[in-house]
């Protein structure tokens, strides 16, 4: 390998490094203004940091992509902490992973618009149905065990709004995998509007 070379590729990974950083800061900053939804029990809140990770991962990569929502979660355990042992911030995590990884995956073997398209659905399907699991499993227990909520109380959140929520695999049902539908889009909508407009500078 000429030394042209090995310094190129140095270069590279730096601004790659660099690119990773500023985009989980962005993440990061961005996860400070959420809000809340009429539809949703009030710890459900929409957030616009995705976006931020989607288009890294659209731009640099799954690889990148995975590494901007991870360290987005790091800073924020870091800058804000956690009330729950670090298991929602684990929710939180898996629920991003499930969004960007398939979404970049298949963007970087079909980059074309309906390419695009295409990946931003598998990606909001993929973060609706793991976001489901990872609140039945993790995130709803969490919330019940260092919140000291019975789960009959959070249950109760779900049922003042529709009172068809009965129990926990209809609050998942009901309260999360809607509320997550329509963050998925929502960032979907976004991450398509915005990517062309900052993508050259993502490459550069």
């Amino acid at each position: 390998m000429s030394a042209h070379t090995m310094i190129s590729s140095k270069t590279s990974r730096v601004q790659w490094i660099a690119k990773v950083s500023i985009l989980a800061a962005i993440a990061f900053v961005l996860m400070l203004f959420e809000i809340p939804l009429p539809f949703a029990p009030s710890f459900y809140k929409l957030g616009f940091d995705e976006v931020a990770v989607m288009l890294g991962g659209f731009a640099l990569g799954p690889l990148a992509g995975a590494a901007i929502e991870t360290l987005k979660v790091v800073l924020n355990v870091l800058f804000q902490g956690s009330d729950t042992a670090f298991v929602g911030e684990l929710s939180n995590l898996l629920i991003g992973l499930s969004l960007v990884v398939p979404s970049a995956l298949f963007y970087q073997r079909h980059k074309t618009l309906k390419g695009a398209m295409i990946a931003l659905m598998i990606g909001v399907v993929s973060m609706a149905l793991i976001g489901c699991l990872a609140n039945y499993f993790i995130a709803l227990p969490a919330y019940s065990y260092f919140y000291g909520l019975p789960m009959n109380v959070i249950i109760g959140m779900g049922s003042a709004i529709l009172p068809l929520v009965q129990d926990k695999l209809t609050f998942v049902l009901l309260m999360t995998l809607p509320f997550n539908l329509v963050k998925g889009i929502v960032v979907a909508l976004l991450t398509a509007v915005l990517y062309k407009r900052v993508s050259y500078l993502l490459h550069r």
